[in-house]
């Protein structure tokens, strides 16, 4: 994705059982940073109490090694944040920690729930008053009400009583509770280091600390890890799940392992399926860095074109603040990326891509490519035309600001400049994935697995960008 890319959602890492957890769960983060790079959070458990640190920034400039020496205990669970609900303020990162009878809690939480605006009215009406604007804090409000007679019961009842997608780790003073939503929307997986446990939304997070996987927690799973023994509930299970095929085409890392499947072979395989859809008469392949790279190893090979590095990306970027006018209307793509010309110059050139958004960024950089010296520039996109916004945990632009609702694939071919442009079709984008069951695709097909409640869709259809307060 090519810069006006899709913004991430959040990431949860986790250990239970070793003596430096939070620093374990420091490194499970940095590996985790791609999944967002806003704030960064960890909470630790000792057994008698919880410490919490959180601040906006990347994971190695929250933490200093100062900061991790603060956060004693055998227990603890970590957070990297793009808000998709609820505003970039520090009151908003997250683990957030409450007090209640049943001592400490803290919640770190990937996902959306589709059902905030009912919830926070009635949880209002009851006399709840909100620190933050994040659906988040609605589940510790539920749990905090919920009768149930122990901290487990209270957990499951509130649950129960939220929908949307949601993977969620919870530390107390001695346990670590982990669980996924039925619908097994976003990824969480389970591994070990010796006799610790491991809970992650990757399981790159694992190989940065010499852990093994061992298996995904399972839609619709809670597990509670107290003194080395790990114990499985079962929320009510949904008719069928739907894990989200974007994780593949986009925001997973290629060396992580997500829904049982291992993201780099389904990448080859979406850039094989496009290459066999959208052949081009063309010189070379390449890749719009870093996350389509696999991908484009794919269509070179299946297509027999060579595989070239036509485009370098500076991955020391930050935010630009580039106005716009005529010498600097490409500015932003030129710091973020930097074509090789004696690779481009003179050919025909296939750029492979994972998503057009806006297409503005797009259009850029095939500008970019052109002058250059490639003699032609073939766009191919390794998933349908992004058409429809994100209930669940992904901030996708509202409809009226996605290319692929208002303009047809040959007027987006114009508008970005592409002497031709393939997306890979619905079926050819499932096919590379070989587990059972439906997935999650209403991006592309605006067919939802869980319906948001009209307050939250309207916005997002119609083109109001505001979350609700």
């Amino acid at each position: 994705m090519a810069g006006d890319e899709l913004r991430h959602f959040c990431a949860l890492a986790g250990v239970a059982g070793h003596p430096e957890a939070a620093y374990l769960t420091y490194l499970g983060l940095y590996s985790l940073q791609h999944r967002g790079q806003e704030a960064a959070g960890i909470c630790s458990a000792d057994g008698e109490t919880t410490h919490l640190y959180k601040a906006l920034g990347l994971v190695n400039d929250v933490f200093r090694p100062e900061r991790i020496a603060g956060l004693a205990g055998h227990l603890a669970i970590g957070h990297t944040r793009y808000s998709t609900t609820g505003s970039p303020h520090t009151a908003n990162t997250q683990p957030i920690r409450s007090t209640s009878r049943s001592g400490s809690l803290a919640l770190a939480h990937n996902g959306n729930l589709t059902n905030t605006p009912s919830l926070r009215a009635a949880l209002e009406e009851e006399g709840a008053i909100f620190q933050t604007t994040m659906d988040t804090e609605l589940i510790l409000h539920l749990v905090a009400r919920s009768r149930a007679p122990h901290l487990e019961a209270r957990i499951i009842e509130a649950l129960e009583q939220v929908q949307g997608a949601w993977c969620l780790l919870f530390v107390t003073e001695n346990a670590l509770i982990a669980a996924r939503d039925p619908l097994g929307i976003r990824p969480l997986c389970l591994g070990r280091l010796g006799s610790s446990w491991l809970v992650a939304s990757e399981t790159c997070a694992f190989d940065i600390v010499g852990g093994r996987f061992e298996r995904d927690v399972e839609p619709g799973e809670m597990i509670v890890i107290r003194d080395g023994e790990l114990c499985s509930h079962r929320l009510p299970a949904a008719p069928e799940t739907h894990p989200c095929i974007f994780e593949f085409v986009y925001f997973s890392r290629p060396d992580s392992r997500i829904y049982g499947e291992k993201v780099d072979k389904v990448r080859r395989g979406l850039g094989r399926n496009l290459a066999r859809e959208h052949p081009a008469e063309a010189d070379i392949v390449i890749a719009v860095p870093d996350s389509s790279n696999t991908a484009a190893l794919g269509y070179a090979r299946e297509s027999g074109l060579p595989f070239e590095l036509g485009l370098i990306r500076n991955h020391y970027v930050g935010r630009t603040f580039i106005q716009p006018g005529p010498e600097q209307r490409d500015h932003d793509v030129r710091v973020k990326f930097n074509p090789v010309g004696g690779v481009l110059d003179g050919k025909r050139v296939v750029v492979v891509d994972d998503s057009i958004v806006r297409g503005t960024t797009s259009r850029k950089l095939l500008r970019l490519i052109r002058a250059a010296g490639a003699r032609e520039v073939h766009m191919r996109v390794t998933c349908p035309p992004v058409a429809w916004p994100c209930f669940y945990g992904v901030d996708i632009p509202t409809r009226s600001e996605l290319i692929g609702a208002r303009l047809s694939i040959e007027e987006i071919r114009k508008h970005i400049g592409a002497d031709s442009l393939g997306y890979l079709s619905l079926e050819g984008m499932l096919a590379a994935v070989e587990r059972p069951g439906p997935m999650c695709h209403a991006c592309f097909s605006g067919s939802y697995p869980v319906e948001p409640e009209p307050e939250l869709g309207k916005d997002a259809l119609e083109g109001n960008r505001g979350c609700p307060p």
